[in-house]
């Protein structure tokens, strides 16, 4: 039996039934269309992800939210209540401040369950690269490490968890804001692929461009020669996450096994509907341990 119970958040973008499989239990994130919650649903229904491109396609903008503290505290309490202690990896700060109403909940709860442990981590991380940090924390776990050792390896990679990706569709940047419409138009007709990171403390970071998609996977895979563990010789795990564009997840995966012959172990997962509310379709990320992440 395991020393403590692993928690995360929806926001890993990896399928519940993998979590599930895994014994770590997920509390969810939502988003609103026309007033009405949906799930960030992990895969459980085949239904949602297509319904949800179907709402961005009418040209619905979702919105989002922090997960509360009441919500939180529900959670971890129900938890605890299975009578062992708990390590709760939070989604990173450098997208949601959510982690400090769940250390607020945290905070009260202790207070209830002197005799356990309540223990939350802000992971500095997003979508399946969060997942990946959470998985790890999961192999250290199932290998009978303690909770405290456990923390030690979270806190010494979260910032060595490396996101790189990139968006083949400026139209959704457009709707969002983020561009104007004259820049996007442009940049859709030259084919411009805006490259992003996530920096030390979680926030994105868009540092450079491509024109193409092929040279897009190029970049992208020559920056994960740059940093990963071992450069090209890399063994460790490449998980991979699209926005309803597997066709091109698959390609940047094949091009990633082209380059590193040693990898592990690669997974193409789909990114959920939180990450997608603001990175919009047509977005590839590629995740994997390497040195720490740079400053903005």
């Amino acid at each position: 039996m395991a020393q403590f119970l692993l928690s995360c958040e929806s926001t890993v973008d990896v399928p519940f039934a993998y979590m599930h499989s895994r014994g770590i239990p997920v509390i969810f994130y939502s988003y609103i269309i026309d007033e009405q919650p949906y799930p960030d649903d992990m895969g459980r229904d085949p239904e949602a992800l297509p319904r949800f491109y179907a709402f961005l396609d009418a040209g619905k903008l979702p919105s989002t939210s922090q997960i509360n503290q009441f919500a939180y505290y529900d959670y971890f309490k129900e938890l605890l209540e299975q009578g062992g202690d708990v390590l709760h990896i939070a989604f990173g700060s450098g997208m949601t401040q959510s982690v400090n109403q769940a250390y607020e909940a945290a905070e009260q709860l202790r207070a209830e369950f002197p005799g356990q442990r309540l223990e939350v981590i802000d992971s500095l991380c997003s979508s399946s690269g969060y997942g990946l940090l959470v998985d790890g924390a999961a192999d250290l776990r199932d290998a009978d490490k303690s909770m405290d050792e456990t923390i030690d390896w979270v806190m010494a990679w979260r910032k060595r968890v490396h996101h790189q990706f990139y968006s083949t569709d400026l139209q959704y940047f457009r709707r969002g804001g983020r561009v104007s419409g004259p820049a996007a138009t442009i940049g859709s007709i030259l084919g411009i692929c805006p490259i992003m990171r996530l920096d030390d403390r979680g926030r994105i970071i868009a540092y450079d461009k491509a024109r193409g998609k092929k040279a897009a996977v190029r970049t992208t895979v020559d920056m994960m020669a740059a940093h990963a563990v071992g450069g090209t010789d890399y063994s460790g795990k490449c998980w991979i996450c699209h926005s309803n564009c597997l066709e091109q997840a698959e390609i940047t995966r094949d091009a990633v096994r082209a380059r590193f012959p040693h990898v592990q172990e690669i997974r193409i997962f789909d990114i959920g509907t939180i990450i997608a509310s603001h990175a919009g379709p047509g977005t590839v990320a590629v995740f994997f341990f390497g040195d720490e992440r740079a400053p903005e």
